[in-house]
Formats: structure tokens, sequence, C-alpha cells
């Protein structure tokens, strides 16, 4: 998530969404199939309720950009509907926020390999109910058990943008943002991991970033627009 606005929105998503993310997590990821439950589409067990980002949040982790070997402390905070990213800080390799912030996305870079340009981007009328609604149509893989210390039972769910939408059968579709992500088991507020993939990672060679927390709580976060941001309008 550390590139413009408009080509990382997508959610996954959103991700942030969480606007966006994606697919298919390596074992080394650290996840597996608790026993008795296939991570497949074909699973038997009752669908839980989809993934749905909480108002008021905070939680620490890391940012992992695993083709470049690459991982540095993230954060990432809600409060009262806005909502905060932040990966990295200026002694590390790579450094970028992304907000909602009063019904408006937001994506500042300050450090990324080989990257020049550092405007911040702007996309109005996006908000926290519009994130949750595209939760909404995420695709159950299964329960799992995401392999750290602590081990945490978790939810699998895909999410994706694909373009262009066509009917089934044999038609060129492009694969524009793509995410998988974990969010506990006992709740679905709780995001423990998300894997994102696709063009909204267009910084990153392999086009993929992963972001793992360590901890999530539910109590309001702290949320600032960055200066060099225009307000919303």
């Amino acid at each position: 998530m550390g590139g413009q606005g408009r080509r990382r929105t997508a959610a996954s998503a959103a991700l942030v969404g969480v606007v966006a993310l994606v697919l298919a997590a390596p074992p080394s990821a650290g996840a597996e199939p608790r026993s008795g439950a296939a991570p497949s589409y074909g699973n038997a067990s009752p669908t839980p309720p989809a993934p749905r980002l909480p108002r008021d949040f905070r939680g620490k982790g890391k940012w992992i950009v695993r083709d470049l070997d690459i991982t540095v402390p993230f954060t990432w905070e809600g409060r009262d509907g806005d909502s905060q990213m932040t990966a990295g800080g200026p002694q590390y390799p790579i450094w970028f926020t992304n907000l909602i912030y009063h019904d408006t996305l937001y994506t500042l870079t300050y450090k990324w390999p080989g990257l020049d340009e550092h405007p911040c981007s702007r996309i109005p009328g996006f908000n926290l109910e519009a994130l949750n609604e595209g939760f909404e149509n995420a695709r159950f893989v299964g329960p799992e058990t995401l392999r750290r210390t602590p081990q945490r039972r978790v939810n699998h769910w895909r999410v994706g943008v694909v373009f262009p939408q066509l009917p089934p059968g044999n038609h060129p579709r492009l694969p524009l943002a793509l995410g998988d992500i974990y969010v506990d088991e006992d709740n679905r507020g709780t995001f423990w991991q998300v894997l994102q993939f696709g063009v909204q990672n267009l910084y990153d060679p392999e086009l993929d970033e992963w972001l793992v927390m360590d901890t999530f709580e539910h109590r309001s976060g702290t949320v600032t627009l960055p200066e060099r941001c225009e307000p919303p309008e």
C-alpha cells in the first residue's frame, strides 16, 4: 500500500482496505488449516459473518515486503470511523501512510526503493461504510491457525476486484486487486493478518505485501492527517 491512491484503491483495500488485499498464502506465511477443516470454498462448515473493520481500534505489528527482504514496524488505528495505517518511518527503507479520513481515502508514500515522487493522493467519497460493504462480498476460505506465538485461530477470507466483470467462460480477465484476510475466529472485527496482491502494490516488483498484527485492541486509536495532505473538501 505504499503507492498512489488510485492505483492502491481496491480493497483490499481497501485496505484498507484493507482497501485491499489477497490470495493463497504460502506455507511460510504461517497459516495452516485446522484439523478436520479443509481450507476450500467447498467447506461444509457454516459460513461465519464477513470481516468488518470496527470504528475504534488500535494495533501494532509488521509490514513485510518479501521480495525486497524488507520488514518494518506497522501500526493500524481507528477513531470514530476514520482509520490510519503507517508502515516504517524516516529511519527505514520504506515509509508510508494510508488513511480513511472524513469520507476521503489518502495515500502518502514518504520512502520506497526507486521512488522519486511523493505526492499525497486523495480520493473523496470513500469511508468505513464503503470498506465494510466491500468486505460483505468476501469469500470464506475456511478456519485456520496462524503458526505464531501465540498461535491464533482465525477465519480466512478472500476478496478481489477483477476486470472486466464477465460471465463464466473463456474470457480475458485481469486481477486488479486481490487479498486474503485473516480475522479472529471469535471476533470478525479483529484483524490478525492480510496479504494483498495486485496493482495497488504497483511499487513492489512482485506486487504483493503483507501486514501481520502482533496486537489488536478494540479501543480508540489516533488518526492524524499529514501536513502535506490537503484537508477533505
